[in-house]
């Protein structure tokens, strides 16, 4: 598909059936691009749950009847691609294999990594677009004194996404836009109404995509059974307290599911693969002042040659903490928050802030007391 005269340009959405992708394309089209819809097939779920009217996954046949609706409500092509393979190696094994280490993985951010602004730009490129468009919440700039091209929160506080994009390169970013980032999701909503679009009362979709029940442990005993072996619960000083059913049931910061009764609360505070044991203590027990992080990518800065204040996020809705981080060898940083952090998880994403500019972010490999 060539670029057709007077248009900014091909962009290729991907729409998943959504809100937020739907009015992507429709205000990119209002904008003077040459649009292209695009659905990824990610994911098969069965039949009697795509149907579902409470479904929630933007993975699935019913993604893709929604997608293609708004797509011929706008006049605009619709394709569907076949990712499943790719979703699977990608995303999918990686996240059984990290709760199999003990970690609780985001599989969004490797999805966004591996599939969303990787295989799909390559794929939108070969349908002759230039750009690729989603419905995140997040803004792209500029700065000019460094040249490079810079990630920001969405103008919705509430929605902003930046934090699952942190792994995005000056490449990526340099050929992706974000329409719906400097709206607030009920401008969005109201736009989608407005336009009429037969999307615009949809609820939100869910975080993880392919356990639309949202039973994390009954998906990953059919992939990954060694995460299931009993073992012991331990307390702080290693005394045994109680058995577990396996290590995929328990996260960092976790208090239900040991089944252990104690005069306070108890807590997961670390999951020990090697023993196969869960460590059980106090809720101040889950607080860390320090962590490490490893796999980074800077977007503000080239790289990180000295220790800078910033402020740090450790899980999607954590709210922001000034933190010192320092380069390391071997390609990490020690993050040193001023306020001890509760539940730092490894597995998990470390996402350093400038203002409203994504510096850049890492994985959590541990926390260090």
């Amino acid at each position: 598909m060539k670029r057709s005269g007077g248009t900014k340009g091909v962009v290729a959405v991907a729409m998943s059936g959504g809100v937020d992708s739907s009015v992507a394309a429709a205000l990119l089209k209002e904008d003077g691009y040459e649009v292209i819809g695009v659905t990824m097939n990610l994911f098969s779920l069965p039949k009697e749950v795509c149907t579902s009217e409470d479904l929630r996954s933007c993975c699935g046949w019913k993604a893709q009847e929604d997608a293609n609706r708004v797509a011929v409500a706008l006049g605009i092509p619709h394709f569907v691609v076949d990712f499943r393979r790719e979703f699977e190696r990608s995303v999918i094994d990686d996240f059984c294999a990290e709760y199999g280490r003990g970690r609780t993985p985001n599989p969004c951010i490797r999805c966004n990594r591996f599939i969303k602004f990787d295989l799909f730009f390559e794929r939108a490129r070969r349908l002759g677009a230039e750009f690729i468009a989603t419905g995140h919440y997040a803004r792209i700039g500029f700065d000019p004194s460094t040249g490079r091209r810079l990630l920001k929160k969405g103008l919705d506080a509430a929605k902003d996404q930046s934090y699952f994009l942190y792994p995005l390169s000056q490449v990526e970013l340099s050929r992706t836009l974000f329409p719906v980032g400097g709206h607030t999701k009920d401008e969005i909503r109201g736009l989608a109404a407005r336009l009429r679009l037969p999307v615009a009362q949809k609820k939100e979709s869910q975080e993880i995509c392919f356990i639309p029940d949202n039973d994390y442990p009954g998906f990953l005993k059919k992939r990954f059974p060694e995460a299931f072996r009993p073992g012991p619960i331990v307390d702080l000083d290693g005394t045994i307290i109680g058995k577990h059913g396996g290590i995929a049931h328990f996260t960092v910061g976790q208090r239900k599911g040991m089944g252990i009764a104690a005069p306070r609360p108890l807590y997961v505070v670390a999951v020990d693969t090697e023993r196969n044991t869960i460590v059980a203590g106090e809720s101040e027990d889950l607080y860390k002042r320090r962590l490490e992080a490893t796999d980074l990518n800077w977007i503000s800065l080239n790289k990180l040659d000295e220790p800078k204040i910033l402020r740090a996020r450790i899980r999607y809705k954590h709210a922001e903490a000034p933190a010192k981080v320092s380069p390391r060898d071997e390609g990490r940083v020690l993050v040193e928050f001023e306020r001890a952090q509760r539940a730092v998880t490894p597995g998990q994403a470390a996402v350093f802030y400038d203002g409203d500019v994504v510096a850049g972010g890492g994985l959590i490999d541990r926390a260090l007391d």
